[in-house]
């Protein structure tokens, strides 16, 4: 309860923490270490020693064996630690046990992202999500070693069977819970309203989805001339963001840049966050960046082609974004879509080298969207050819002999459709000979 009151008042955490990570028959590598190490850095805790090893199934009752649940006891009396931090979810009961053992508080892999969450969540939607997932989180571990929780309230008119303090807390939690679950079905439909006024519109959405700290908000920066904070860290993104972008050939999308995915994304807080992840399940088109720099790339694209199943979105078509390419003797280039794997852009966030590629794709994509043609007006349609004009939809003009407008267009469909239904026109009367 102690982390969550600092993190409900905003309180920064430096704290010196032992860190432990064992292997139960599944790979693990070096940059598992290394990604465990930056969450704990994100979370404001200082890393003290890391305790690593192996076992073929976790223990219920300590998730690690008795040595070495000794061998934490040993280094957090050492290093003085403030708190011992998991790379693996815990049971309510693993972690109570351990805490009592080891005479220190005691944090899973879901309360660490939790707390990074917490830090970085600004927008109001954000926080609402961040506590949304923090209940549920804390709803499951209120049975602690504190015996307070156990005492029946009691005194003047509190007489009969009484009510325990563990289940005051877990009433009013569970209020909480429903209050915050009614505030956020309001901005659920907010966004709702949002979708549908672009899908009204005919503008295409894409979504910026990739492993944390694959250069995201950096790409969508570069697209977009916006200043989305980003930052060599895990989860320097929290809240989405959406932009419109104008693509060559007149063609408009909105991108949405989202949160980043991770290993292990503690289903509390995909629940939580459905509501703007939901613009990943909606949008037209998927671009999944990787950090093409990273070994273990693989993986990671794995990892979060599982949460897009997990969301719901597997169907949505998907282009790889192969960033960092500066990092890397790749140079900027396409690969098209073959036996079932999607195409892939090699490009550089960060110097924009490849961006043009990506933008030509694009507009292939989306061309579909867009009327590209000549156009033979009549004079009288002089109000139609000032709206072209408008648009920025006239390439080239010219007049004919007999005082027609020649015109070489490139316009969205759906807007050309809304100026000829004004005009009480067909498409066809003017591609034809007047």
């Amino acid at each position: 309860m102690e982390l969550f009151d600092k993190l409900s008042q905003g309180e920064a955490l430096i704290e010196r923490a032992v860190l432990v990570q064992i292997n139960f028959g599944k790979n693990k590598d070096v940059q598992d270490e290394h990604e465990f190490k930056e969450l704990v850095k994100s979370a404001g805790a200082i890393n003290s020693v890391i305790i690593t090893g192996s076992r073929y199934a976790p223990d219920p009752h300590f998730f690690v064996g008795t040595g070495k649940a000794e061998e934490i006891k040993a280094a957090v009396i050492q290093n003085n630690a403030d708190v011992v931090i998991f790379d693996h979810a815990l049971s309510p009961a693993q972690e109570r046990n351990l805490e009592k053992y080891i005479e220190c508080r005691v944090l899973d892999r879901t309360a660490l992202i939790l707390d990074i969450f917490a830090q970085r969540a600004h927008s109001h939607e954000g926080k609402l999500q961040v506590e949304l997932a923090q209940l549920k989180h804390m709803s499951t571990r209120l049975v602690r070693g504190w015996t307070h929780l156990e005492r029946q309230k009691g005194g003047i008119g509190m007489r009969g069977p009484g009510e325990t303090q563990l289940e005051t807390d877990r009433r009013l939690i569970g209020i909480r819970i429903k209050q915050i679950n009614k505030r956020l079905e309001k901005v659920t439909k907010q966004r709702e309203q949002g979708r549908q006024l672009r899908q009204k519109t005919r503008i295409p959405s894409v979504s910026l989805v990739g492993y944390t700290n694959a250069g995201k908000s950096t790409l969508f920066n570069k697209i977009t001339g916006s200043e989305v904070f980003a930052a060599d860290q895990l989860f320097a993104t929290l809240d989405p963001t959406l932009r419109r972008v104008n693509l060559p050939d007149q063609q408009s999308i909105v991108l949405v840049d989202t949160v980043g995915f991770i290993r292990d994304l503690p289903h509390d807080l995909v629940a939580a966050f459905r509501a703007t992840l939901q613009e990943t399940i909606e949008a037209d088109l998927i671009l999944h960046v990787i950090d093409s720099n990273d070994e273990q790339r693989d993986f990671y694209r794995d990892q979060v082609n599982n949460v897009i199943r997990e969301l719901g979105a597997e169907n949505v078509p998907q282009i790889e974004i192969m960033n960092k390419i500066d990092l890397t003797q790749q140079s900027a280039h396409l690969e098209e879509e073959h036996n079932d794997l999607p195409a892939r852009v090699w490009l550089s966030s960060l110097t924009g080298e490849g961006l043009q590629i990506l933008y030509k794709k694009l507009s292939s994509i989306f061309s579909k969207n867009v009327y590209k043609g000549k156009l033979r007006l009549a004079p009288a349609l002089a109000r139609l050819r000032a709206n072209l004009y408008e648009n920025k939809a006239i390439i080239s003009e010219k007049i004919s002999d007999s005082g027609e407008y020649l015109l070489d267009v490139s316009i969205q469909k759906h807007l050309l459709d809304e100026m000829l239904q004004r005009e009480n026109i067909k498409l066809k009367q003017l591609l034809e000979p007047v």
